[in-house]
């Protein structure tokens, strides 16, 4: 089971349960349905739309409703401690909660009592925290962005707004930076940095560069990262290892928007609704090249 964690900017939602399926404008977890926007949302119906293209078991999705002051997240924090070892999932992607080292630790531990750990993927404000706790190493991927990289490759900052000015947030420094993160081991084993170039690195190694297609209209559209995550963490729900996930998802998250077309206007549904068509594609091309 691949099982999806987040919230949703909304007041008052309680903490909600079920499969994640895209429907023609939605998403739905269980019997509740929410519009595609950047976040949460749009990483998991990246997901649920490469499991249903694969052929495998829809994720299960948790979340709750946070609007910044994070009641709902502590709400999920507590759902979830309470109910975690009950949850026969082999993957546990984490989006956005509200970093609180106290309830991450109390999190992980619980992880940690699973007989068979499973595979633990951290993206947005989950990867903060678990650089915050010290317990980064724990961690089999992060999918940081230049900026959040910079965060982790800090050892001192204690929240991405405090990370040192020196440590320089630029395209030029990703490998510089990719470096002091894993020796200051506030990195999961494996790092995707999302990108201009998207970086695969294992264990401190870059084991995987991605620079095409390169569609400059994307940067200024909202959420491509989030489904990059939400394309990789399925990829890994399929049976592809970790590293080849994330470099198939990278090229398949690229091509998604290229088949898009889009204008600075465009918004990340409408990419979306071009993964299935880049997965076949980068899947096919992937096949050739082992065979």
């Amino acid at each position: 089971m691949l099982c999806l964690i987040g919230t949703i900017p909304l007041k008052g939602l309680p903490v909600l349960s079920g499969e994640i399926i895209k429907n023609d404008h939605n998403v739905t977890i269980g019997k509740d349905s929410f519009p595609i926007h950047r976040g949460f949302q749009s990483m998991i119906t990246a997901a649920a739309m490469v499991c249903s293209e694969m052929g495998l078991p829809p994720p299960v999705g948790f979340t709750v409703g946070d609007i910044g002051l994070g009641d709902g997240s502590r709400k999920l924090y507590s759902y979830l401690k309470d109910n975690l070892l009950d949850i026969p999932a082999k993957i546990f992607t984490f989006h956005y909660l509200m970093p609180d080292v106290f309830w991450h630790d109390k999190l992980l531990w619980t992880i940690e009592k699973i007989s068979e750990k499973p595979i633990l993927i951290a993206d947005a404000g989950y990867m903060y925290v678990a650089k915050m706790s010290g317990f980064a190493p724990s961690y089999d991927l992060f999918t940081p962005d230049i900026g959040e990289l910079a965060f982790l490759a800090d050892e001192k900052a204690p929240h991405p707004f405090y990370t040192r000015g020196f440590i320089l947030q630029e395209e030029h420094n990703v490998i510089p930076l990719i470096k002091r993160a894993f020796e200051c081991e506030n990195a999961a084993k494996i790092l995707l940095v999302k990108g201009i170039k998207d970086y695969i690195c294992a264990h401190g190694e870059i084991t995987g560069e991605i620079d095409k297609p390169n569609v400059e209209s994307l940067e200024p559209i909202g959420g491509t990262g989030d489904t990059l995550t939400g394309i990789v963490s399925a990829l890994i729900h399929g049976g592809y290892p970790i590293e080849e996930a994330s470099i198939l998802g990278a090229k398949i998250n690229r091509l998604a928007g290229q088949l898009a077309q889009p204008t600075p206007a465009t918004q990340v549904s409408e990419i979306i609704k071009y993964i299935p068509s880049a997965l076949r594609i980068v899947l096919k091309e992937n096949e050739k090249k082992l065979s």
